[in-house]
């Protein structure tokens, strides 16, 4: 396995440079768009958003406007969409000439997401591809299990 090449954009990006990206994508920048794009860059995992409304003050933006600016953020490459198969997409930042690609462990327990810096080598998905004919393969991988925390809580049951 290799090292992927993700690096925590909510961490590495300030939030001039964040509108500035909105703006060149011939977008207005809202005092509820700026808001999320704030709730997103402080948060190290995925949120849903119903994660995002609840981390919003009371008042800023209702769902809907959530759903909508989601989709712009996802459409000009601004956010990456997960799913870790409970029914809910999860919205990440992405920087700027980054794809975004990394994995995640997700408890089952209480939902604690770990970002895993670890990857596939490209050669074990040439190998699939070739071994099926197909072309363009990339991958989504997401890890499940309980975390330590969880873990002990179980134990004093």
């Amino acid at each position: 396995m290799k090292a992927c090449a993700h690096k925590h954009p909510h961490q590495r990006q300030e939030m001039s440079a964040l509108t500035d990206r909105l703006r060149g994508h011939s977008r207005k920048i809202t005092g509820p768009r700026a808001a999320i794009l704030e709730i997103l860059r402080q948060h190290p995992h995925p949120l849903t958003n119903k994660e995002i409304l609840a981390a919003l003050p009371k008042g800023q933006c209702d769902l809907a406007t959530i759903y909508r600016s989601m989709h712009l953020l996802e459409k000009t490459g601004m956010v990456k969409r997960f799913h870790f198969g409970d029914g809910a997409s999860r919205f990440e930042l992405v920087g700027e000439g980054d794809d975004g690609h990394h994995h995640h462990l997700v408890c089952t327990k209480c939902a604690e997401v770990v970002e895993i810096d670890d990857c596939f080598p490209t050669e074990v998905e040439q190998r699939i591809a070739a071994a099926n004919g197909f072309k363009a393969v990339t991958h989504r991988l997401e890890f499940f299990g309980i975390c330590p925390e969880c873990q002990q809580t179980l134990r004093l049951k």
